[in-house]
């Protein structure tokens, strides 16, 4: 599939793709006769999960070192294993800060909806 079909099915756009590409975190992406990129079904698993990665939250550097740990083979399962572990804690964290800032915020809330009563 070309980077217009890649770019629909994973999320990120054309941009996002070449960049990733560039900085190595996508595996190498075959090329046509023409030149042009042909994603495989791979490359497009890579592009979701990438987009997801982002999408909650993880740095560019982890995303780097989660591929750079992949090119090194299954050796580094553990080490891929740990580094998602680790982002699965911060993404438990910060959904427990949005439960409390929903408290905070429904309680302001709830607050003004008692002062606007008062005055009608």
């Amino acid at each position: 599939m070309r980077i217009s079909e890649a770019s629909t099915k994973s999320g990120l756009s054309a941009d996002t793709i070449r960049y990733y590409e560039k900085s190595g975190i996508v595996p190498p992406i075959d090329r046509g006769p023409d030149g042009l990129r042909r994603f495989s079904p791979e490359n497009l698993e890579w592009l979701t999960l990438l987009y997801w990665l982002r999408k909650t939250g993880m740095p560019m550097k982890e995303m780097q070192r989660f591929a750079s740990f992949y090119r090194q083979g299954e050796a580094t399962v553990p080490q891929r294993r740990d580094l998602l572990l680790k982002h699965e804690q911060r993404l438990q964290e910060r959904r427990a800060d949005l439960a409390r800032c929903e408290e905070v915020l429904s309680y302001k809330l709830a607050a003004y909806d008692r002062i606007e009563g008062n005055r009608s």
